[in-house]
């Protein structure tokens, strides 16, 4: 099988193409020197994101007169390289659309290739998670080959016998504390709960049905209630410590430093792989996210990463080969061997995702990867990034205890109505 690495587009090199023509790094002539048809794909962080060499290697295999070539961006200016290519009329064939938000705004601008008509053909539609977030108005512009959502890390050496399989956030709070044990540099928390304001207001919103758009943010109360009482007691690394210090919840983990880590399905894979090269000791596994309400069923929240075709791409038809091939059983199977959730779900997908070798595959983990619902992290819609950076602002005042529960609130609902609404 042909490796793909030397023919990265290092970030600094597509930068300079960016500036230089308008067809940027998607310019030459669209085939090998031996006659291969170039299909070039927009992507983040190359070396250190296993899922790509996955996929591009196994189309490859599939269909060797197409020569997958990736365009390397940094994973922090992503989104802003894109849009920069897309407005300079860059001509890289497929797109990686990380989050739901860019992706609505790039199909609504008339940058993508429409798909529509591939996606009605499915005769397996239900077997992609994920895929009605990708519906505009009738009309897909792209597919997903990933789905993420949110699940409950645990060490098990520090929970011990704990019942951690269908946890309320009430349960979760007193677990937390029961299982922090110690103090200063030996301290091991219950658990570790990140920065991000999606730690609170998104479970909240999929559990509760509250609006994240809707400048009405009362329904967050009680998540945060939760959120400031394990932080009070002790049972979870101050908020900002956490900031300040820059602090990974990776590393609270795998240094036995925090039992629980609620947190995305992407970070079994960076798991794996840690403790394949020796730097990760922990036995861990997955639980259902904890509940608002122990009704029996699993609520999550999470979201999709999907390719797209650029409307300009310069090999528009092998870009559609690779799409659909990529967010397919086969490319799904593809992602499952190396701990990468996929979008496409079977039984034999999901028998190799749990046939890796380090991936827990215990009863409560299986479990845990059948959420009953999964909401979108954030809807889309052109307000999304406005009210992200507020919430997000109030989020940390409210967690470094500047502002109240209460005044955080009233500040997220009048921002929001006054700033964006």
């Amino acid at each position: 099988m042909r490796k793909t690495t030397a023919r990265v587009v290092p970030v600094a090199l597509a930068a300079t193409l960016f500036g230089a023509a308008a067809c940027g790094s998607g310019g030459g002539s669209g085939t090998t020197s031996d006659g291969r048809t170039v299909v070039k794909i927009a992507l983040w962080n190359y070396k250190t994101t296993p899922e790509f060499k996955a996929l591009i290697d196994g189309f490859e295999a599939k269909y060797p007169k197409i020569d997958v070539q990736p365009v390397d961006i940094l994973a922090d200016d992503y989104p802003d390289k894109v849009t920069t290519m897309l407005a300079g009329g860059d001509k890289t064939d497929v797109l990686t659309m990380k989050n739901v938000t860019d992706y609505s705004r790039y199909a609504t601008r008339g940058q993508l290739l429409p798909l529509t008509d591939y996606v009605n053909k499915l005769s397996d539609k239900a077997s992609y998670a994920g895929l009605d977030n990708f519906d505009i108005g009738g009309k897909y512009y792209a597919m997903p080959y990933r789905q993420d959502f949110w699940v409950l890390y645990y060490n098990k050496a520090l929970v011990g016998n704990a019942d951690v399989s269908h946890l309320t956030w009430d349960q979760f709070d007193t677990l937390s504390k029961q299982l922090t044990k110690g103090s200063g540099s030996s301290k091991t928390y219950g658990t570790y709960l990140h920065t991000w304001r999606s730690v609170v207001q998104a479970i909240a919103s999929a559990q509760t049905g509250g609006d994240l758009l809707g400048g009405d943010y009362s329904w967050m109360k009680d998540q945060y209630g939760v959120a400031l009482d394990i932080q009070k007691a002790g049972a979870t690394l101050p908020f900002g410590t956490a900031k300040s210090q820059k602090i990974t919840y990776d590393s609270q983990f795998t240094t036995g430093k925090a039992a629980m880590v609620p947190m995305g399905t992407w970070w079994g894979a960076a798991l794996l792989s840690e403790k394949a090269q020796g730097k990760n000791p922990v036995d861990w596994g997955m639980a259902p996210i904890p509940q608002v309400a122990a009704d029996g069923k699993v609520t999550t929240f999470g979201s999709p990463t999907a390719f797209a075709v650029n409307k300009k791409a310069k090999n528009a038809e092998a870009a559609e080969q690779f799409v659909e091939w990529a967010s397919g059983p086969e490319g799904a199977a593809a992602v499952a061997k190396i701990g990468i959730v996929p979008s496409y779900h079977s039984d034999s997908v999901m028998n190799t995702f749990f046939g890796v070798a380090g991936m827990p595959n215990d009863a409560l983990s299986k479990q845990a990867m059948q959420p009953s619902k999964v909401q979108l992290e954030m809807p889309v819609s052109d307000k999304s990034s406005d009210v992200d950076q507020i919430l997000t602002e109030e989020h940390e005042l409210v967690m470094t205890g500047e502002k109240s529960v209460d005044d955080g609130i009233k500040e997220m609902d009048h921002r929001v109505k006054t700033e964006v609404q």
